[in-house]
């Protein structure tokens, strides 16, 4: 991408050269959504046309209807109560009549210009339940370029756009591809030959979860390691300095901010470079679960167990084993659908069934933790795009970068 270098400081508030100030509605009109909604909410996971919402989930399925689709695109749907939005460029249903589809109202405007500065606005709706877009939102003050740079803006964010879409496909296929390593790897296991077992290849044995490799044991975890729950602060033991405490919410954020201890405290809670850590209380898909501590020293907080190696068993493959049985573990864990948490003698009688070899189980943690360090570096692509994408739109968007030269450069190369 050409850097962009002619630059308009707006000053006093003005607007950069040919611009003008227009209300939302100027540029926008909405259509009710009543004959797009599915009637049969049974949706298929994949196949069909595609059932909408402008909020996270954005897909909730697929449909086989072939009545009532929208397909006068683009468009851009529009949650009246919550102000989530999403640029739809595909035939679609939806499922909540509190969506708004919203079109451009003339030729002169591109629609997905329109959706970006709607990103860019900061706008709170609020605790109250109510629709905003007739109220207050359509009346929303905006920036308005000419066409011709509208599309010209419009074109550079849709090109970070896709490079992050294709970022999120290569993400998805690698975690894919991890799942069903997971379930070969952590159930047969490799031979002496880097193959995959299989029974027709290879002798396995009945055992108390299944079959399993003739070469392998069935151990409870409480024979192989032990737990060393932390160490219960008090707010007013909290400093500004010292080393970090290892709060639930650090083990899955980085960016989650540290309390701190400067005192000494009992060693069995320090916590290393390279030790395993098991959330025994947590939320289910985030912060429950084994965890490996790559920050540096640290104190533990409690509802965190330090997990003690006492057998011969490697770290990361017990933290990908333990990881892989998550789910039974919490449909039988206590707690709320949103907060679970299980006890230290639930966790002593689990039954796994492991390698006894080492070099088979480093071997297998080697696999899965080359395939971790592949998603996470497409991972921190993705967040420097997203970066990039944010910083463009703060300085395209209002006019403080302006793309006119591209626009000449562009004609003068037709």
């Amino acid at each position: 991408m050409n850097k962009l270098e002619v630059k308009n400081k707006l000053k006093d508030n003005k607007s950069p050269e040919r611009w003008k100030r227009i209300r939302l509605k100027e540029v926008a009109e909405y259509e009710q959504p009543q004959k797009y909604i599915v009637s049969d909410e049974r949706y298929d996971k994949s196949m069909g046309i595609p059932v909408l919402t402008a909020g996270k989930s954005f897909i909730l399925g697929y449909t086989d209807e072939q009545f009532g689709i929208c397909k006068n695109l683009p468009v851009i749907i529009f949650d009246d109560f919550t102000t989530d939005s999403r640029y739809i460029n595909f035939p679609f249903k939806l499922k909540s009549s509190a969506i708004k589809i919203l079109k451009t109202r003339n030729n002169g405007c591109n629609l997905f210009f329109i959706y970006n500065v709607m990103q860019n606005l900061n706008f709170k709706p609020g605790s109250g339940h109510k629709r905003f877009w007739i109220s207050e939102y359509s009346k929303i003050s905006i920036l308005y370029p000419p066409l011709p740079e509208q599309q010209k803006i419009a074109a550079i964010l849709e090109t970070v756009d896709e490079t992050i879409e294709k970022t999120d496909a290569i993400i998805e296929k690698y975690k894919r591809i991890k799942q069903g390593l997971m379930q070969d790897l952590l159930t047969k296991g490799i031979d002496e030959n880097g193959q995959i077992r299989s029974e027709k290849t290879h002798r396995f044995k009945d055992s108390p979860l299944g079959r399993i490799p003739e070469e392998w044991e069935v151990v409870e975890l409480g024979e192989v390691c032990g737990f060393i729950n932390g160490r219960a602060f008090k707010p007013n033991e909290w400093s500004k300095g010292g080393l970090p405490i290892i709060r639930i919410e650090n083990l899955n954020n980085i960016n989650a901010p540290y309390n701190y201890c400067n005192f000494k405290v009992d060693k069995k809670y320090w916590i290393s470079e390279g030790d395993l850590l098991l959330s025994w209380s947590g939320t289910p898909g985030t912060s429950f679960g084994m965890f490996i501590w790559n920050r540096g020293e640290a104190i533990l907080n409690q509802h965190i167990f330090k997990v003690i190696i006492k057998k011969l068993l490697d770290k990361k493959y017990l933290y990908y084993k333990f990881n892989s049985m998550l789910d039974k573990m919490i449909n039988q864990s206590h707690g709320s659908a949103g907060l679970k948490h299980i006890t230290k003698s639930y966790l002593d009688k689990i039954k796994l069934a492991i390698s006894v070899s080492l070099y088979e189980q480093q071997h297998i943690a080697s696999i899965l933790f080359q395939i971790d360090e592949t998603i996470e570096k497409e991972q921190n692509y993705k967040e420097k795009l997203e970066r990039i994408k944010q910083g463009l739109m703060e300085d395209l968007l209002t006019g403080k970068v302006r793309v006119n030269h591209l626009i000449k450069e562009g004609a003068e190369s037709v």
